[in-house]
């Protein structure tokens, strides 16, 4: 495997030295209030709120685990990466409620539809979420993938990625990650674009790689009957997930609550569409041409997820290989930095504010990045515990989405959709979704000591793509049913936040903030996702 030569160190170089210089003219810019410090004065424009939103997303699961999916023939996973549909959706149909609420997170606009209840379970639900998961994976992740291009030890690696990134997103606040991730954007797509024209050429064009791979290779859509990934539960599954996800996630949705206003915003959720389009063709499709290489003899790696990096490291000229490297770098920086940042607004804004309303703002901003830099300790000390976690535990980490994404994503749906629903469907929809998710994941880690042919084994062992499709539906039975069976929630607390009660004023409004452009550009982006649905066909 090929090394890297002084042109690469220098351009890996070059890419901090860019990032500490935007860093640092962020964080000398003075943060006089929450809105400054939390959501960047509420003032990003489409461009940086849409790369924002890209590169959160983009972290260590897509640097190895989509290119091991390509590499590895495990397609039916993609569909994961085509849900640039619904990051439109949540700029066309979630957006214009969440900006004229003027809230900060997503559980205060749940307080502001339900009641503080519903608050209080999705902030303290979230933040042990993120800690146990999302600043646990990606700190551990990051580490292993530093690690192995710059050839260091994985402490350092992780200890790198940690203290580098909690430093400007404690000082600079939402600004500092959002102008950051927009250059990690652009250095992520032009390096790994160069890998995959790089590879392409090697392999002697696209032609040649489906050649040297067997028939049906890069079929995603499998049978109903296959017992991995049925395409009907994977596709409203994977649907539903990704509601939760892009529409009503903190981690995703703080960025476009810090656009100038409901236009700006929907344009970047077009643009981060555009973007989410991005990872097939920059990670998938690498993964494939080092299979073709592979079988055309020219390269050798031991395991699919080794694929990107055994042909970044033997088909990439000196300086190229840098700027993959610093690319790949950025996007565990910016994922990092999302989640640091989501984890600070969450405490601040839904629990210490809420504890003590009567702060001062200076005194929150503080508070922001005191939580912060707590959250990076964390990430620090859960090193150890990752590292000695069990594999099989490790993936029951990255799938537990499908189980406490259902009742969040339905509580939200039917809150916007329906006026009917009140805060006793919410709340019964919240807790009770929280128990058969904890009920399940229980079950499914202690499947070997249960007893086949028991209503315990089948609950605990039905694929997880057909158990999360039910568990959805079962949420928005519940969520009505008791909605319906209690009293009605007050028209004036609700006038405004659901479609059913939208005034004349607030309808028109929202027409005048889009045009044709956004129509067509969005109708492009479904059009695409149509379009490598169909490519992987057969």
């Amino acid at each position: 495997m090929g090394k890297f030569a002084t042109l690469d160190w220098t351009v890996i170089a070059l890419y901090f030295a860019v990032l500490a210089g935007v860093a640092i003219w962020v964080i000398t810019r003075r943060q006089k209030n929450t809105a400054d410090y939390f959501l960047a004065g509420r003032n990003l424009g489409w461009f940086v709120v849409g790369a924002s939103i890209f590169a959160s997303n983009i972290g260590s699961e897509h640097i190895v685990g989509l290119a091991g999916s390509g590499a590895g023939g495990r397609f039916p996973l993609v569909i994961y990466e085509l849900h640039a549909w619904l990051v439109i959706t949540l700029g066309w149909v979630f957006l214009p409620f969440y900006l004229r609420s003027g809230v900060f997170t997503m559980p205060e606009f749940l307080e502001r539809r339900f009641n503080s209840g519903t608050r209080w379970f999705l902030s303290i639900f979230s933040l042990l979420a993120y800690i146990m998961t999302k600043v646990s994976v990606t700190v551990y992740a990051g580490g292993i993938v530093i690690s192995t291009l710059l050839g260091i030890d994985f402490w350092t690696g992780a200890l790198i990625t940690v203290i580098l990134t909690g430093v400007y997103t404690i000082l600079g606040g939402m600004r500092a990650v959002a102008y950051t991730e927009a250059i990690q954007t652009v250095i992520l797509v032009i390096g790994a674009a160069t890998l995959t024209f790089v590879g392409l050429n090697a392999a002697g064009g696209w032609s040649n790689v489906k050649a040297s791979l067997p028939d049906g290779y890069m079929n995603m859509w499998r049978p109903n009957s296959d017992a991995d990934f049925p395409w009907l539960p994977l596709v409203i599954t994977s649907s539903i997930v990704g509601m939760w996800y892009w529409c009503t996630d903190q981690y995703i949705v703080q960025r476009v609550l810090a656009a100038k206003n409901i236009k700006e915003g929907r344009r970047g959720t077009i643009f981060g569409g555009l973007l989410k389009l991005l990872p097939v063709f920059l990670f998938l499709i690498p993964g494939v041409i080092a299979v073709a290489l592979k079988n055309q003899g020219q390269l050798e790696y031991e395991s699919a997820d080794g694929a990107f990096a055994a042909l970044l490291m033997n088909k990439m000229p000196a300086g190229l290989r840098g700027l993959v490297a610093a690319g790949l770098l950025a996007a565990l920086m910016s994922s990092l930095a999302s989640v640091f940042n989501s984890c600070s607004t969450l405490f601040t804004v839904d629990i210490y504010k809420k504890l003590r309303p009567n702060t001062p703002e200076k005194k929150l901003v503080n508070i922001g990045r005191v939580a912060t830099g707590f959250v990076v300790l964390l990430g620090i000390a859960w090193i150890p515990i990752m590292q000695g976690i069990s594999p099989a535990l490790y993936e029951y980490l990255q799938s537990v989405q499908a189980y406490i994404g259902p009742p969040i994503a339905a509580v939200f749906l039917l809150g916007i959709f329906f006026k009917r629903i009140n805060s006793k469907g919410a709340m019964a929809t919240l807790f009770g979704g929280l128990l058969i998710a904890a009920l399940r994941l229980t079950l499914e880690i202690n499947k070997s000591s249960l007893d086949p042919g028991t209503f315990l084994y089948t609950f605990g062992t039905t694929n997880f793509l057909t158990f999360a499709a039910w568990f959805f539906l079962f949420c928005v039975i519940l969520c009505v049913t008791i909605s319906l069976l209690t009293p009605a929630p007050d028209p004036a607390k609700v006038n405004g936040l659901t479609y059913g009660t939208l005034s004349a004023e607030q309808k028109a409004a929202n027409r005048a903030s889009y045009n044709w452009v956004d129509i067509v550009l969005s109708l492009v982006v479904i059009a695409i996702v149509a379009f490598v649905m169909i490519s992987f066909t057969g």
